[in-house]
């Protein structure tokens, strides 16, 4: 059975604590997962993926994570073709900010500019609502389970 990778990248730990959230539900659903920190993953790995999960908070005004930024870099420089890989996506924000949520765009927006091709909509928490980032998180790992 083949392992999705749940690629997460965090600057507080939050992203960290959804993609162990997201993970749980897929293995109690019958779907092999496994949390990766982005900044540990070979980006010349994600051609030969299948299907990854990729999960980011945004950081001050808007910037990527310290653990997400590598991996970004990674994906401009090598520029791999990735046709062939399938990806959801999640974000945590903060909607008083202007840049709510900016760090999973970008990271959906690049992955899909190298031919990704992404699954679902984007998933996004925002800690202005006061809703836990687990029940927000698990409820729409449920319906990417489904396109799996």
């Amino acid at each position: 059975m083949t392992t999705i990778n749940i690629l997460f990248g965090t600057e507080s730990g939050n992203a960290e604590l959804v993609a162990d959230d997201i993970a749980e539900t897929f293995n109690n659903a019958g779907t092999n997962a496994e949390v990766v920190a982005m900044e540990d993953f070979d980006v010349s790995e994600l051609s030969d993926a299948g299907t990854v999960v990729v999960i980011t908070s945004t950081y001050g005004e808007g910037e990527l994570p310290a653990t997400t930024q590598p991996f970004e870099d990674n994906l401009l420089a090598q520029k791999p073709d990735l046709t062939g890989l399938r990806f959801a996506a999640f974000g945590l924000g903060d909607s008083s900010y202007e840049t709510y949520n900016n760090a999973i765009g970008v990271l959906t927006k690049d992955l899909t500019g190298l031919g990704a091709v992404q699954l679902g909509e984007t998933g996004r928490h925002d800690a202005v609502s006061g809703d836990s980032f687990t029940d927000v998180a698990t409820s729409w790992a449920k319906t990417i389970i489904d396109l799996l």
